[in-house]
């Protein structure tokens, strides 16, 4: 590679975004369903990717694809395309919105003599930016590393010679490429030891809250759905929210108050997106985790969207991963509790649609009676309180009335009865060996009772 495309791409630099829409039988070989949204829908949303990370987009093009050449995707009349485009617009930086190999991309980058990024690398970098917890800092290198190891763009300029052999026979020494990749595997194997020790300590702050008196609601969608713009409505907090992609990266948790429900409390998670890099799939799993311990879970949608309905789709096959949407997830024992975990959708950005399609969704709307949707806007409040009334309802739906018999000094499970049911009754039971007794009659759902026979 050229000296000039080893520095660093700064913000601000002027990007040209490139979107390979593939035809044919390879149409869909990069996800399951990233290539539902159209060309102009993936442009759009390539250029909102691109400015979240400070980048200038001075033009973006869709190029037909129908027979991907191994060595650089496109063909020679399209490279050449490209290389007129990055001339008249004076582009620093070539975003291909798609998946390239790393011959693909040090190919690209020879022909064209700018800096060229895919859609996973350009994903990688806003997530680098955004982490601001010590956890999320580590998943984001980790993905970086996973990312890198493939490539060895030779950041790892601090070993610079090669290192001889041992003993008597000095060896032919460790070439640059694969001490860098060594490196690499140690350094990514140090991290993941510090990550399972963060997942068990999230796994003991998950056990801990398991036993504790309140349910979690917690809000998951597309990217820019609108999630923590919602998330302020709800519990009056100053979360970052901007038309931006990925503006919340780490999750945050706040209490809210609930009709039929003492306290809740409402987790904000990251957006999801069509074609997520695997490495963050699996690096930020520890994250999305946090949604399987959910006693409701808000889909929040941008229903002004076009695109609405394949965010969902891409949202759904996150929450399947998960083990969420369907059951299917890694730990055998936790599949019937993720699957029962209801979904409440949440049409938000009402306030942007026109009267018609108002009508026309209110007609969807009735068309799904088994589902549960509530139409809002975070930006302007409306919706809001029938929000919280439905969270509070699907909360204690199926509750049925119980009687218990407790010490007056058994504090935990009393504030558990109160916090998540609805405690028709106390009056005081006498004495036994425990101490004064308390007759609590509870509305309670069964998951409850099931949570409050643990403790």
């Amino acid at each position: 590679m050229n000296d000039e495309l080893k520095g660093e791409v700064t913000r601000g630099a002027r990007a040209l975004v490139v979107y390979p829409q593939m035809r044919g039988p390879q149409s869909r070989s990069g996800s399951r369903s990233g290539w539902d949204l159209d060309p102009e829908a993936r442009l759009e949303e390539a250029k909102g990717l691109a400015a979240a990370i400070g980048l200038v987009v001075v033009e973006a093009m869709a190029i037909p694809i129908r027979e991907p050449r191994a060595g650089t995707l496109f063909g020679e009349g399209q490279i050449q395309n490209i290389s007129v485009a990055c001339e008249l617009n004076e582009a620093e930086l070539i975003i291909v919105d798609g998946s390239l190999s790393a011959i693909q991309q040090r190919n690209l980058e020879e022909k064209l003599k700018r800096k060229v990024i895919d859609r996973t690398g350009l994903i990688l970098e806003i997530f680098g930016e955004r982490a601001a917890t010590a956890e999320g800092r580590l998943q984001v290198e980790l993905a970086h590393l996973d990312y890198q190891a493939g490539r060895l763009v030779r950041s790892w300029t601090h070993l610079e010679r090669q290192r001889g052999g041992f003993g008597f026979l000095g060896g032919p020494g460790e070439t640059q490429i694969e001490a860098d990749r060594r490196m690499i595997r140690d350094r990514m194997a140090k991290i993941r030891r510090e990550l399972e020790q963060v997942r068990r300590t999230r796994g003991l702050h998950r056990d801990r809250r398991e036993k504790a008196p309140w349910p979690i609601v917690a809000l998951v969608g597309y990217t820019n759905a609108g999630k923590s713009t919602l998330f302020n409505r709800l519990t009056g907090a100053d979360v970052m929210a901007e038309d931006l992609l990925f503006a919340t990266l780490d999750p945050t948790m706040r209490a809210i108050r609930l009709p039929a429900v003492e306290k809740a409390i409402l987790s904000d998670t990251v957006g999801f997106i069509s074609d997520l890099p695997t490495q963050l799939v699996a690096a930020f799993r520890a994250t999305l985790e946090e949604v399987n311990a959910a006693d409701v879970i808000l889909h929040v949608r941008d229903i002004a969207n076009p695109d609405t309905e394949s965010q969902k789709r891409q949202v759904l096959e996150v929450l399947a991963d998960l083990g969420v949407a369907d059951g299917q997830g890694e730990d055998a024992g936790d599949e019937e509790v993720a699957a029962s975990i209801p979904i409440i959708e949440v049409w938000n950005k009402w306030d942007l649609l026109t009267p018609t399609q108002a009508a026309d969704m209110r007609e969807a709307m009735a068309q799904r009676p088994d589902e549960i949707i509530v139409p809002a806007s975070a930006r302007t409040g409306m919706g809001c309180e029938f929000l919280l009334e439905t969270v509070g309802a699907t909360l204690t739906s199926g509750a049925k009335v119980y009687t218990f018999v407790l010490p007056a000094s058994d504090g935990q499970r009393i504030a558990f009865l109160h916090a998540r049911g609805e405690v028709l009754s106390e009056e005081d039971a006498g004495e036994s060996e425990e101490g004064p007794m308390l007759r609590l009659q509870v509305r309670l759902a069964e998951r409850e009772l099931g949570r409050f026979s643990a403790l």
